[in-house]
């Protein structure tokens, strides 16, 4: 939990649709001006939290707080929130100025004040001189940007963003994504974002809690997230890894040995529950964790293996790397210059995998 004081409370929160169980017993506390991100895939119940939140759903148990007042009395036009969805929700009958206005037609503003109004949301989108263009003569990323200011203009507490980038292509995705975290910052509202796209959220988040079956399986900071997940199954699912079975064979004072597939034996720190003589475990690594060389190194660890084959992005190279004992490529990130020989690299050559035992993370058997 952040160190700040709790703005929104999520008490127990439990929603069933008949018998399906779309959100399972979530306790979720968030501070003032957090950008909060809900992560999962489709279905695991983070857009049900979300318009729970705004108010059009309502809780099966528990109880939602913000600002101290529960929410399971108040309709979502009384709510401190407002929501920006994934299709933009644009009016066609209006244009720019009138979409944004939208949201302020029954707050009885003058005229001469609603114009302002709509001027600096104008401005904060960098819309100016859109306020009279028509809805379908916007781009996706200028569609988006009338949603946001549609939604900021009301000058909520909250904002909630049901995966409002998901209709964008991937430059122009990415682009606003650090224009959304700039406006956030700018604004100091509090965020809660939901999307599917683990990069997306490590990119925006302050916090990130990932969903699975209507249940959080990890809350934590991005790059907590990403280096020492919880399970298999939040590591599967942050980025790509490598998992190996394991089992501790030995102990030996300050180090304990596993018994790996794939890997071999490696020695890692004796620190954890999990590290008990015959525990089951699995070995994580992340791709960008492993070396690749033509030449054996000489260090603690280090494995022979196989190329199956490579994919050159530009920047880097990932490499799929067959090793004894194992079912399935091990996947190498890194970048061609790292090599230690100018050897062209085929497939079936010899190449030697080696990592630093910190890179290793280590996690319960599933």
């Amino acid at each position: 939990m952040s160190s700040k004081q709790t703005f929104i409370n999520i008490d127990r929160v439990s929603k069933h649709f008949g018998d399906v169980v779309a959100v399972d017993d979530v306790s979720i506390d968030i501070s003032a001006g957090e950008f909060f991100s809900l992560l999962g895939p489709s279905g695991c119940g983070k857009t049900t939290l979300l318009r729970m939140l705004a108010g059009f759903e309502s809780p099966t148990s528990g109880e939602i707080h913000i600002d101290g007042k529960a929410m399971s009395e108040i309709p979502p036009h009384q709510r401190p929130t407002n929501m920006v969805f994934q299709n933009y929700a644009i009016f066609p009958h209006l244009n720019v100025a009138g979409n944004i206005a939208y949201g302020l037609r029954k707050d009885k503003l003058g005229k001469v004040e609603q114009t302002r109004r709509v001027d600096e949301a104008l401005e904060m989108m960098k819309l100016e001189g859109y306020g009279q263009r028509k809805a379908n003569e916007l781009s996706g990323g200028q569609q988006q940007r009338v949603a946001l200011a549609r939604a900021l203009i009301k000058r909520p507490k909250v904002l909630l963003l049901d995966e409002p980038l998901g209709a964008l292509d991937k430059k122009l995705r990415e682009e606003m994504q650090l224009e959304l975290r700039a406006l956030q910052e700018s604004v100091g509202i509090t965020f809660i974002f939901v999307t599917h796209d683990q990069e997306e959220a490590l990119t925006l988040s302050d916090r990130v809690a990932v969903m699975a079956r209507g249940d959080v399986l990890q809350m934590a900071a991005p790059r907590q997230l990403y280096n020492r997940p919880v399970n298999v199954e939040v590591a599967s699912f942050i980025g790509q890894m490598n998992f190996f079975d394991a089992q501790v064979v030995d102990v030996q004072g300050e180090k304990v040995v596993l018994d790996t597939q794939g890997l071999g034996q490696v020695k890692v720190a004796s620190n954890g529950d999990l590290l008990q003589k015959d525990n089951r475990l699995v070995v994580a690594l992340r791709p960008e964790k492993l070396s690749l060389s033509l030449q054996r190194e000489v260090q603690d660890h280090v494995v022979r293996g196989e190329l199956a084959t490579s994919a050159y992005l530009g920047d880097r190279s990932h490499f799929f790397v067959s090793l004894d004992g194992y079912d399935k490529p091990v996947e190498v990130a890194g970048q061609e210059s790292g090599l230690s020989s100018d050897r062209a690299l085929e497939r079936g050559s010899e190449v030697w995998l080696s990592w630093a035992e910190d890179s290793l993370v280590l996690l319960p058997a599933p």
